[in-house]
């Protein structure tokens, strides 16, 4: 969850007076993390 913040906060502090789309694209990227974590985490099959 960290990541996910820190990503948040670097593409729209630092990264968006570089570029926007990179800042978007962080963005997009930490929004997806959570989700995905939570997918992989319970489509472990039990024995």
């Amino acid at each position: 969850m960290g990541s996910c913040v820190g990503l948040f906060v670097l593409a729209w502090t630092v990264v968006r007076h570089f570029s926007l789309t990179a800042a978007v694209v962080m963005s997009v990227v930490a929004a997806l993390m959570p989700p995905l974590a939570a997918i992989i985490a319970n489509s472990r099959r039990e024995p």
